[in-house]
């Protein structure tokens, strides 16, 4: 007779965020670029965005955000059982963010590794976390997102479009196991929702450095001339596809547990561009002040969006204990997330 094991429930207990104390108007953006606060505003509803200092690595903004979520969580670094690192500017190519962020938290032996899903990756990590939690593999998970964008964007008048949508940030949450099994109104994460489509890879990329440049080293004079060491994007295509993919995301976590739009008490999506949420917004019919955006002061912080929106919407009131929150995200490969939970 076999018997069927069963799976437990994950919980955020905690968040955390950080940002670099330097912050970048949009004028300061427009003297050194052709562009302008109105620019900016009206395309993507950014007003300024923080970027760090010279000597400040990705893992030293992902350090203080874990802290403060473990500090949150009322949870001991030694009890930690992993580290799941979202970034797609690790401060060296390999080893993995998440090992460097491990010593510089000081938890050696346990699991540590990274995540490269761009604007998606920290759903996807939520994801990880949550699995490994359900079955049974560990209780206490460090889920981070953290960004340095300031250092690899082409700053000239030629990379403006990209260049200006961009900042520098950390998020953390702390993912744990529920006591029991949870009632319908205690913290618990619902369900996670994960896709890709590999064939729009080239619409938000950067080709350089990689071992697909048909030349003998990872990046050469002739890949920095072409400027390929920058962020490309076809705009068009992504604010497409981002207003398409992320409802749907949305929708699939809500049917999958039996829960409507009205049901939700706040919804918690990727900061790319303000005028993307808005016509998510708008498609599913959901009152504006119940989706909490940050876009205008941190812009887009790629895999920290989501954890830094979580912990500003906490410190502001609007996202407390009980409340059912929907996230979605949408970013390069592409990929597109989605996640139910009670926090």
């Amino acid at each position: 007779m076999s018997s069927a094991k069963t799976l437990k429930a994950s919980r955020i207990l905690g968040v955390g965020s950080y940002v670099p104390p330097r912050v970048w108007t949009n004028d300061d953006i427009s003297k050194m670029m052709d562009t302008s606060d109105e620019w900016i505003r009206q395309r993507t509803g950014i007003e300024q965005r923080h970027w760090a200092g010279p000597g400040v690595d990705t893992t030293d903004l992902a350090l203080v955000a874990a802290e403060r979520a473990l500090e949150n969580a009322k949870v001991k670094k030694e009890d930690l059982d992993a580290i799941v690192f979202a970034t797609l500017s690790p401060d060296h190519d390999f080893p993995g963010g998440g090992c460097f962020l491990q010593a510089k938290l000081g938890v050696p032996g346990i699991a540590a590794f990274d995540v490269r899903q761009q604007c998606t990756g920290f759903l996807y990590g939520l994801s990880v976390a949550d699995q490994f939690i359900k079955t049974g593999m560990f209780k206490r998970v460090l889920v981070v997102g953290a960004e340095i964008h300031s250092r690899g964007m082409d700053r000239t008048p030629e990379g403006r479009d990209v260049a200006v949508l961009f900042g520098d940030g950390a998020g953390a949450v702390v993912v744990g196991d529920c006591d029991g099994m949870p009632a319908e109104k205690d913290s618990q994460i619902y369900s996670t929702h994960l896709h890709a489509d590999g064939a729009f890879a080239k619409e938000l990329w950067v080709a350089a450095p990689g071992s697909a440049m048909g030349a003998d080293f990872r990046i050469t004079h002739e890949t920095l001339d072409r400027r390929e060491q920058f962020p490309q994007m076809n705009g068009k295509t992504v604010f497409v596809h981002a207003v398409k993919r992320m409802p749907e995301a949305l929708m699939e976590a809500l049917n999958a547990n039996g829960k409507k739009l009205e049901d939700v008490d706040l919804f918690l999506f990727h900061q790319a561009n303000l005028r993307i949420n808005e016509m998510v917004g708008k498609q599913l019919g959901i009152p504006p002040e119940k989706i909490f955006n940050t876009i205008q002061k941190f812009a887009n912080t790629t895999a920290a969006t989501i954890p830094i929106g979580m912990d500003e919407a906490v410190k502001a009131g609007k996202l407390k204990k009980g409340m059912l929150v929907a996230s979605a995200a949408f970013g390069s490969g592409f990929t597109w997330a989605s996640a139910l939970f009670r926090y």
